[in-house]
């Protein structure tokens, strides 16, 4: 299976837990997400009272310089040890 066909089947398998991850895992998997996608951060960081804006504007900042590719496979790898943690 390709990278990007097992990147694409994760990012489906999240969606499906049983139980939501902690915000901590949710901005990882953000972060990981938005780098595969679209690649290095292309937007300005929200205002302060956009918390939850801003929280995933530094999530994906974090991700800043990892290629594409590795960045999937991050996400693949985060995808499965929390669906060995929540159960599908």
């Amino acid at each position: 299976m390709s990278l990007q066909n097992e990147f694409h089947n994760a990012a489906e398998s999240v969606r499906k837990l049983k139980t939501r991850p902690n915000d901590e895992e949710l901005k990882e998997l953000y972060g990981l997400y938005k780098q595969s996608i679209v690649g290095d951060i292309d937007i300005e960081c929200p205002g302060m009272l956009d918390l939850k804006g801003k929280a995933k504007w530094e999530a994906w900042n974090l991700q800043k310089g990892v290629s594409k590719e590795d960045a999937m496979s991050a996400y693949i790898s985060k995808a499965k040890e929390l669906i060995e943690k929540y159960g599908i």
